[in-house]
């Protein structure tokens, strides 16, 4: 799933490449992606794009001078959703239910972007709405982790109000935008902190280690992404994961196997020696971690 670094790395990529375009034609192929239906989603046509912003893990395309006013496209592209790019549209729209395009943007240059999802699973969602506080998700948003008002302090009010996993807390979209399974496997890592330890017991030494611990890792991961293409995305978080999806292989930072714990539709991945003192959790569904 693309989490903030990636969603960044696609509103600049989409920033360069679309905004003072007008939107030729928007064709949804997936309907069960379009969780609107007034304004329809040929309401953008006709409209220049004035700007692409990110709100937590959501993409924001602003499209401006319809008539009715400023439109808003805005997409979670979820767990298995992406953005393909086209510099040339490809001729016709494919209508085929084997297809995994759900929607299509054409501007006006003939370029435009996709979007896809693989799988059985259709989450991709997609709204059309004059202001993104319109969908419910992103108006219940938590805290920006990079943003002014993330201070230590008000991380620590955070975990102090909570007496929850840390990892349920650090992926909470309500609480914190934008961070999700990979990238608080990989802030625990760095903080040296277990998954499961549980947030209202953290003492103060713990809590300044893992809110530097956020900066430290997704300040990076979006340096990483920024200017890159959209379809090098993907590789690029890969590459530069410290636990997340590297089971069986060595920790980078003491040489110890990197393992896994697995869950009904999800799993964690992190290093023993690095986080839970040498001890190793149990790995079974619905695992309660070893302390």
């Amino acid at each position: 799933m693309p989490e903030l670094p990636e969603v960044q790395g696609l509103v600049d990529f989409l920033t360069e490449r679309t905004v003072g375009r007008t939107v030729a034609a928007v064709h949804v192929l997936g309907i069960q992606t379009l969780k609107t239906f007034s304004p329809a989603p040929n309401a953008l046509a006709g409209g220049t794009v004035a700007g692409v912003a990110r709100r937590g893990k959501w993409l924001d395309l602003q499209v401006g001078t319809v008539p009715d006013g400023e439109l808003h496209l805005v997409f979670h592209l979820a767990r298995a959703g992406w953005l393909r790019w086209h510099e040339k549209l490809p001729g016709g729209v494919s209508r085929s239910p084997k297809s995994p395009v759900a929607l299509r943007v054409d501007l006006d240059d003939g370029s435009g972007f996709s979007l896809t999802e693989a799988g059985t699973r259709k989450r991709l969602a997609v709204y059309v709405v004059g202001t993104p506080e319109e969908v419910p998700a992103i108006a219940s948003l938590g805290i920006e982790p990079l943003s002014p008002e993330f201070t230590r302090d008000a991380f620590a009010a955070i975990l102090a109000g909570r007496k929850q996993q840390i990892k349920g807390v650090l992926r909470e979209q309500g609480t914190i935008a934008g961070i999700g399974n990979a990238y608080s496997d990989d802030i625990l890592h760095a903080a040296r902190m277990s998954p499961f330890a549980i947030s209202s017991t953290l003492d103060d030494e713990a809590v300044t280690r893992l809110y530097e611990a956020v900066g430290a890792v997704l300040r990076p991961a979006i340096e990483a992404s920024s200017g890159r293409p959209a379809a090098e995305l993907k590789d690029a978080k890969r590459s530069g994961m410290r636990v997340h999806g590297r089971a069986g292989q060595e920790c980078g930072v003491c040489g110890d196997v990197i393992r896994e714990v697995s869950f009904a539709d999800s799993a964690l991945q992190y290093c023993a020696t690095c986080q839970t003192g040498g001890k190793v959790l149990a790995d079974r569904r619905m695992s309660k971690l070893l302390r």
